[in-house]
């Protein structure tokens, strides 16, 4: 276990599968406590089953990132269950790749209202009771899209990761400018073997993006390093970290 993460309660929305899983996974074996939230109640319920019986602790919530009172469900049942919330992980996204040819308004709509808004009512849901407690860590999950855009097809999406990076970036600022309390750590991975490489319906963007996948590293090397991340002492906030496969070039 990290001392430094052994009684930590850890919230991490879209935690029933990739690397919202490995991270629960990989916090819990550390001493952490964690709330998962995510929609599918089956596969959440599972891995809170398989982290209780190897000695950790797991609350479950069902949770649409889209709907603000989820999230303030999924914050004040951390809350009720463990006393307090140190670590929110805003996971929750989606990867709908296609040209803007192809007019996919319904899934701009859907990633706008994921991978933007839902970091947003996260924030809107713990930031009073990081300011209560004067201590807290967001983590939230952009992209190497959000600091390069992936195009063809993949111009909204980035569109909705630089969002997610600028509004960490701000929060940032915001939060060292009252006291600096509060950690914001961004994390921008490459390609991760995840279900999110699975969210296209535009067929030849889906067939490049098989493709682009096959270089992706494992899901819990993203787990490490927010682990990295919240293990830092007082006082050190990590602020930024970009990992990718090796040989990825993007």
């Amino acid at each position: 276990m990290s001392q430094a993460i052994a009684g930590k309660v850890v919230v991490i929305t879209g935690a029933s599968s990739g690397l919202g899983e490995a991270t629960a996974r990989h916090l819990a074996a550390l001493g952490a406590f964690v709330v998962l939230g995510a929609r599918r109640m089956d596969l959440l319920n599972t891995i809170a089953e398989e982290i209780t019986a190897a000695g950790g602790q797991a609350a479950v919530v069902q949770t649409d990132v889209t709907q603000a009172g989820d999230l303030k469900r999924l914050i004040d049942t951390a809350l009720a269950v463990f006393g307090k919330v140190d670590v929110l992980i805003n996971n929750a996204g989606l990867m709908a790749i296609a040209p803007i040819d192809a007019l996919k308004v319904e899934e701009w709509e859907r990633m706008i209202d994921i991978n933007i808004k839902g970091v947003l009512y996260g924030i809107a849901a713990t930031l009073p009771h990081f300011r209560a407690q004067n201590s807290g860590h967001f983590i939230n999950i952009s992209s190497v899209a959000g600091a390069k855009v992936f195009s063809p097809g993949g111009t909204v999406y980035s569109g909705t990761k630089f969002a997610v990076s600028a509004i960490s970036e701000g929060l940032r600022h915001e939060l060292a400018a009252s006291g600096g309390t509060i950690r914001t750590t961004t994390i921008l991975p490459g390609a991760v073997d995840t279900e999110l490489a699975g969210g296209s319906s535009h067929a030849e963007s889906a067939a490049g993006l098989q493709e682009f996948y096959k270089q992706a590293i494992p899901a819990d090397a993203v787990a490490r390093a927010v682990a990295y991340a919240i293990e830092q002492p007082d006082g050190v906030s990590i602020n930024e970290i970009v990992l990718r496969p090796t040989v990825q070039e993007f």
